[in-house]
């Protein structure tokens, strides 16, 4: 019998979870498209894959094998045959070579599952997309996890359309020969390494707490949580059924937007006190809102669950392969249907989840379901699946323009697979400051996912003018002057509607600015003799000052001994106004006396 040589690796733990999770009506593949502004060189893109995918990243040229024992354990090999010819592909699009036929064609692939007898990975060149190029990408989660495969397939791009052809890179030492014994012998040292790695953190321990006794309490804190997390999430209700959620089938549908201008979130962001994930996370639940109503399906009491991917590797490892990341179940307020009400609860319940030790709990679990018989591991996968409706993702990339085998690439989307058996996937992805969003769903559950893209357009619009339509109820408020260009071209209908409230608050009913009314109030601030001039803090005038008088904060003492919460209660200002009532407070202790 013939001996193989070459490297071999037993796949980890989570690794293996992911590898045996593959089902024909959910395959465990991460499915990304780069379009491009034109034609790539087919000849170029070849290099590049040999030189910088292939040569950097060995792991590309092996398959996966089966244990083939008992006590075994599924292993990465060398392929003995590999031809970079079988993962390369070069193909066109079918007539009318538009947007919904690459749409078609991706949806095709996202369908079929990559041949395993292979490494397990493909790309196809797209040909004939509106006189362009698209480079499609099926990757196999067993790899790595979709954060790190997106940031390897970024590694092979260039900042520069005048970069050089790649050229060979010092081979890649490798380990001494196959061992035919590895399969046995292998996890067998991993027990013990592990076992060691946790005798010799024990004793690390031992030695801060004997040092610091007080560390006693952090330990028990932090193993309580993670018990409590462990029990909460095992203890967790299934989500509510809803069209979302069902048998799944084999055929796939994608579908991705038109690009967002970044800075457009950001500032949407900044005027209803989110940050740029709470805006594209709520117009999410809003677009799921929007499309279960087009169904008939009741929204006015649903929550659901996302599942949402935490990476738990280290920054300066983020080119390693394998999977390391935990999950998070986001609670989603499909039921609010105010845009901005609704984006301040989603802010909240995720704030609520930023020190939860979820994620690390999760990555345990899924340990714990590679460990397990194959018939078991469906059993647990199927309940950790019911607990959630759809797997989401916000990925920042790049914020430049890139380019990738001499092309310039115009946008770019990647989809992961729904684990747990759940049939709707939603991918948010930022690149030379626009916004993507995709969307990945079982057709079965969901045929038209294009209607959940274009609901996420109009959930953005929805935002942006109750946004639009607070902050001219706070400038009719707070007596601020703004110009009709300040609100865009819609505002001018918004002004006539509330002329009269506008002028009564002492505003020109053309948004111009105050009414001579105004003018000739006094715009400073008269000390009382009972007060001192809180103006001299920064961040006060005469309108705060005014404010706080009123309410008896009077002296640099008695709004050094006052709360935040109390400051906030007197000044009553939005969220996206908030001044810094900490900065006040520390001013006021320094000049108090």
């Amino acid at each position: 019998m013939a001996t193989r040589r070459g490297r071999s690796v037993s796949l980890s733990s989570v690794d293996l979870a992911w590898y045996r999770m593959e089902d024909p009506t959910n395959l465990m593949m991460i499915t990304g498209i780069f379009i491009f502004d034109g034609p790539v060189d087919f000849e170029r893109l070849r290099a590049t894959l040999e030189v910088r995918f292939l040569q950097r990243f060995p792991r590309f040229r092996q398959r996966i094998v089966p244990r083939r024992s008992r006590l075994g354990r599924a292993y990465w090999e060398d392929d003995p045959n590999f031809d970079l010819s079988a993962h390369l592909h070069r193909i066109a699009l079918p007539p009318p070579g538009d947007h919904s036929a690459l749409q078609d064609l991706v949806s095709d692939f996202m369908s079929m599952p990559l041949d395993l007898s292979k490494a397990p990975w493909q790309m196809h060149l797209i040909e004939g997309y509106e006189g362009r190029s698209a480079l499609l990408v099926r990757l196999h989660h067993a790899v790595a996890d979709g954060i790190a495969l997106v940031q390897v397939l970024l590694s092979l791009t260039d900042t520069s359309p005048d970069a050089p052809w790649p050229t060979a890179e010092e081979p890649v030492r490798r380990p001494q020969g196959w061992n035919p014994l590895a399969p046995i012998v292998r996890p067998v040292r991993s027990v013990t390494r592990i076992t060691r790695q946790a005798v010799e953190g024990s004793v690390r321990t031992t030695v801060r707490v004997i040092r610091d006794p007080e560390q006693l309490v952090d330990l028990a804190r932090t193993g309580t949580d993670i018990a409590l997390t462990t029990g909460r999430l095992l203890l967790m209700a299934p989500d509510p059924r809803t069209p979302y959620k069902g048998k799944l089938g084999v055929a796939k549908r994608a579908a991705w937007s038109a690009p967002i201008p970044l800075d457009e979130i950001k500032l949407l962001g900044r005027a209803v006190g989110g940050t740029v994930n709470d805006v594209l996370m709520a117009a999410a639940a809003g677009a799921m809102r929007r499309y279960l109503i087009g169904r008939g399906a009741p929204v006015d009491t649903l929550n659901f669950r996302a599942v949402i991917p935490v990476n738990l590797r280290p920054i300066e490892k983020g080119l390693e392969l394998g999977n390391k990341f935990g999950l998070v179940f986001l609670s989603m307020p499909i039921d609010i249907e105010d845009p901005v009400d609704r984006l301040r609860e989603l802010k909240r319940r995720m704030d609520d989840l930023k020190d939860s030790t979820m994620p690390v709990v999760a990555f345990g679990i899924l340990t714990l379901i590679g460990m397990m018989p194959q018939r078991l591991q469906d059993v647990v996968v199927d309940i950790f699946g019911t607990k959630g409706t759809l797997v989401m993702t916000n990925v920042p990339g790049p914020r430049q323009q890139l380019y990738f085998a001499g092309a310039a690439i115009d946008r770019m989307m990647f989809w992961v697979p729904q684990s747990g058996r759940l049939g709707l996937g939603i991918s948010i992805l930022s690149y030379n400051n626009e916004v993507l969003v995709g969307v990945a769903s079982d057709y079965g559950l969901v045929p038209d996912p294009e209607t959940i893209v274009a609901a996420f357009h109009h959930e953005l619009e929805a935002l942006k003018a109750e946004a639009r339509q607070r902050l001219m109820d706070i400038a009719v408020k707070f007596n601020i002057p703004l110009a009709p260009e300040a609100y865009g071209p819609d505002l001018a209908p918004l002004v006539e509607a509330t002329a009269e409230a506008r002028a009564a608050e002492g505003i020109a009913a053309d948004g111009a600015g105050p009414t001579q009314e105004a003018v000739d109030q006094p715009a400073a601030w008269t000390v009382p003799a009972d007060a001192q001039d809180l103006t001299q803090i920064k961040g006060i005038g005469p309108a705060y000052a005014q404010r706080l008088y009123a309410v008896g904060i009077k002296t640099f003492a008695d709004l050094a001994a006052a709360s935040p919460e109390a400051l906030a209660a007197a000044v009553d200002v939005p969220d996206w106004r908030r001044p810094d009532f900490d900065h006040w407070i520390a001013q006021a202790q320094a000049l108090r006396r």
